[in-house]
């Protein structure tokens, strides 16, 4: 016992056991998963036979038209969310952050709280909301606004317009406190210097809030990036299922799941996977080039 407890007290010994439970969590819960799936995208799985086929999963994945059409989508939204939850976040969270706002405590919350409320709610309500019955809020607005209800979900700048509130609503509280985080790390005696040299408040925040965030900025592109492209369970919630007219709410995680999970077809769903897990990975390895992330500072 006094030699285990030796080892254990060694300094030698205990950054060791202290990172055990997190590269054993890296190894279960992402490693083993990860490379289960790549070589199962090279397979053809049947109830749990397996088949190597090489590539064919991905020569399929080339002629599928309905992958096409989730790719298209899914990098659509993620393009519209982009343009929406990053710049309006950022002037909320710079109007948070003035001092023409009071109770910013109260707010914050407020913003926050549709986050707390399930994907499953969320999408249950604004279905509700964006129903085709006369009776459903937004028909409720047309016929105030003289026009006469619509199928809001059966057309795609329509449908859209729910699925984009819908991400709006939930997130835009969250990426406002990632940016709020990110103002209160900047020095105010830089504001202070600006307001001696007689700047406004244009420039102080072209010249000063947007380069001195910049770091900010980037990490919620790059989650930004990947949730878009990850959208499932709102569109699902959306048309109450993986299906939606002439497939505009189809995404490639829906596809994933249509394949691999309503057809069993486990092999091509893997492949499915791997094809998005390239493309974020294309994606945000881009925009950090571009932004000069991977720049060595002098």
């Amino acid at each position: 016992m006094g030699k285990f407890k030796k080892i254990f007290y060694s300094q030698k010994v205990a950054p060791y056991v202290f990172v055990l439970p997190f590269i054993l969590s890296l190894i279960i819960f992402w490693a083993y998963p990860l490379i289960s799936g790549i070589v199962m995208s090279f397979q053809e799985i049947n109830f749990g036979n397996r088949t190597f086929i090489g590539l064919a999963n991905y020569a399929k994945l080339a002629k599928d038209k309905f992958f096409a059409i989730a790719v298209g989508n899914s990098v659509e939204y993620m393009l519209l969310t982009l343009l929406l939850m990053i710049p309006i976040p950022l002037l909320l969270a710079v109007l948070m952050e003035s001092r023409i706002t009071k109770a910013k405590g109260v707010w914050k919350v407020i913003m926050y709280i549709p986050a707390l409320t399930s994907v499953v709610i969320s999408g249950m309500l604004f279905r509700m909301m964006f129903s085709e019955s006369a009776g459903s809020q937004m028909n409720q607005l047309m016929l105030f606004l003289g026009r006469t209800p619509i199928a809001w979900l059966k057309e795609k700048w329509t449908a859209w317009i729910a699925l984009l509130l819908l991400c709006m609503w939930r997130w835009t509280g969250v990426n406002m406190l990632y940016f709020v985080s990110g103002l209160k790390a900047i020095d105010g005696s830089i504001y202070e210097s600006a307001d001696i040299d007689g700047a406004n408040a244009w420039q102080k925040f072209w010249y000063l809030t947007l380069p001195l965030i910049k770091p900010t900025t980037i990490y919620v592109v790059t989650i930004s990036v990947y949730a878009g492209l990850s959208m499932f369970l709102e569109s699902f919630m959306l048309w109450n299922g993986n299906s939606s007219p002439k497939n505009i709410g189809l995404t490639i995680v829906g596809y994933l799941y249509k394949r691999g999970i309503e057809k069993n077809d486990l092999g091509y769903a893997c492949a499915v996977g791997m094809v998005l897990m390239v493309i974020a990975l294309a994606i945000n390895v881009i925009q950090l080039i571009a932004t000069g992330t991977f720049k060595k500072e002098d």
